[in-house]
């Protein structure tokens, strides 16, 4: 399952949509679709921040995808959610009993015991 990716901006807790990323040898801002993975020199902005972005002075804005829609969660990540909670659910096999070098009518001792202080 992808996590969910969260607009860039201060403060802001809506969903990723787009990409911004800017070109310094071109004093360009280009904002895009939403990136498939996050990179380190780009930037994740909701709908709204995408579509409201101005650029410093100077620069040009290139808006590759004119319509950005807060993707939402998708079927594929509802349906691999409930597969993850049903495993975390599940109930844990018995495992077998291995074979002890202690024959069996002694009871394993474990590796911690009680130890007084009187000396």
């Amino acid at each position: 399952m992808m996590a969910s990716r969260q607009c860039s901006k201060t403060a802001c807790t809506r969903p990723a949509a787009a990409t911004l990323t800017y070109v310094y040898a071109d004093s360009t801002v280009v904002v895009g679709q939403l990136s498939a993975t996050a990179e380190p020199h780009s930037y994740d902005l909701c709908a709204e921040h995408a579509s409201r972005l101005t650029a410093p002075r100077g620069w040009d804005v290139v808006h590759i995808q004119q319509d950005f829609v807060d993707p939402g969660p998708s079927s594929d990540d509802l349906d691999a959610l409930a597969r993850a909670v049903r495993e975390a659910g599940a109930p844990v096999r018995a495992r077998q009993p291995q074979a002890s070098a202690q024959p069996p009518s002694e009871p394993r001792r474990g590796h911690l015991r009680v130890v007084s202080s009187e000396a």
